[in-house]
């Protein structure tokens, strides 16, 4: 049989309406059908996707392999699409998402040209769940960690060379249920040889998703489990140094602030506080000093404070911030600084780095504030992100 050059992967449940976008796009790729594949997991859609994916595979014979199976919930349907995956290259693509007709012809040339492990390819439109500000202004043969923003694209909506993802076993975590592609990509792109992008052409469009911040109340512990994954990931493939910083520094300026939002302040107190104190742990246990002082202030503040165990500061900073906006700045001593609730409040006992509008703060060591260090002796060595 011969070997297709790419292998599209989807995986769905109930994808309707998008869907047929989705499959449309596949039909009309300019690669043509003899050098492409596309293998979609249908996992248990009860809205019509089946009987959408039944219609595309008759219409367009030998070019959509498709498998039903029972709700998972998960990864476990990627990990099937992707293990039934035969071409060279493998292509992760969200059910409701689009590519432009010419996209895997241009993809699979510049990488066989280039000789990428990943290609990832310009995105259009959508969310910014993959935006990497700067990424896309112009086609690279060779992007890294530390001379791009690599860092912030983690989403696998990549072209992968599909012989790396063999020989190293990378599959998704089927224990997550959230953010499970991180690791993923992000194993993927620490074993790369090469990774490029290409800029050249609109090739993604993804579909619109919801906030996520607005959405991620119930399903906190969840996405705190995606985000040890990953840095469970870095630790065992990246050695201390540039490289780790630049993920952490997207997971400490991203992931892990998105938790203490206004769905964190609809869970129980209960609730609420095991998720301050699992964020304090990955603090300590994968937050550089040198990061945490680099994060914006808003940011700095909430790890701060679930930091600390000051949950009834955290609710007034979130309420006041979902209420106002950003505050004005205002300047002490000849520096400025954002004026949140708990700036220069005595009791709270809060640095004045942390309020401060530089990129490079000057941090000095907090006091022990109204309720003291939680976990003291551990947390004494986080306490370095803030220290003079």
């Amino acid at each position: 049989m011969t070997v297709p050059d790419v292998s599209v992967v989807i995986a769905l449940h109930n994808a309707m309406p998008d869907l047929t976008a989705c499959l449309t796009s596949l039909a009309g790729q300019t690669i043509g059908p003899a050098r492409m594949e596309a293998v979609v997991v249908d996992d248990g859609s009860t809205d019509g996707s089946g009987a959408e994916l039944a219609r595309f595979a008759t219409r367009h014979p030998g070019l959509f392999r498709t498998v039903r199976q029972e709700h998972s919930g998960g990864p476990a349907a990627v990990n099937r699409g992707t293990a039934l995956a035969r071409g060279r290259y493998l292509f992760h693509l969200g059910a409701g998402d689009r590519l432009g007709t010419e996209s895997l012809e241009r993809l699979v040339a510049a990488a066989d040209r280039w000789q990428s492990d990943v290609l990832i390819p310009r995105q259009v439109g959508g969310d910014d769940r993959q935006s990497a500000r700067g990424l896309f202004d112009r086609s690279r043969e060779s992007v890294t960690f530390t001379d791009s923003a690599l860092a912030w694209s983690l989403t696998d909506t990549k072209l992968f060379r599909r012989e790396p993802v063999v020989r190293y076993g990378l599959r998704r975590r089927e224990d997550l249920s959230v953010l499970s592609e991180q690791p993923y990509t992000l194993a993927a792109l620490l074993h790369a040889r090469k990774v490029s992008v290409l800029a050249d052409y609109d090739h993604h469009h993804p579909a619109p998703r919801a906030d996520r911040s607005a959405a991620a109340g119930p399903r906190l512990p969840e996405r705190l489990r995606g985000i040890r994954a990953v840095q469970e990931c870095l630790d065992a493939l990246a050695p201390p140094g540039p490289v780790r910083d630049a993920v952490r520094a997207r997971s400490f300026g991203r992931e892990v602030p998105q938790l203490l939002q206004t769905g964190w302040l609809a869970e129980p107190p209960a609730q609420q506080r095991r998720i301050a104190e699992e964020i304090a742990t990955l603090l300590d246990r994968h937050c550089p000093p040198g990061v945490f002082a680099r994060l914006p202030v808003p940011d700095r503040l909430r790890l701060a404070l679930a930091a600390r165990g000051e949950l009834g500061a955290l609710r007034a900073l979130i309420a006041h911030e979902a209420a106002n906006g950003a505050p004005p700045a205002v300047r002490r001593g000849g520096r400025a600084y954002a004026a949140y609730p708990g700036f220069r409040d005595r009791a709270l006992g809060l640095p004045d780095a942390l309020f401060e509008l530089t990129d490079r703060p000057a941090p000095e060591r907090p006091g022990p504030g109204r309720a003291g260090w939680r976990r003291a002796a551990r947390l004494r060595r986080f306490a370095g992100a803030v220290r003079g």
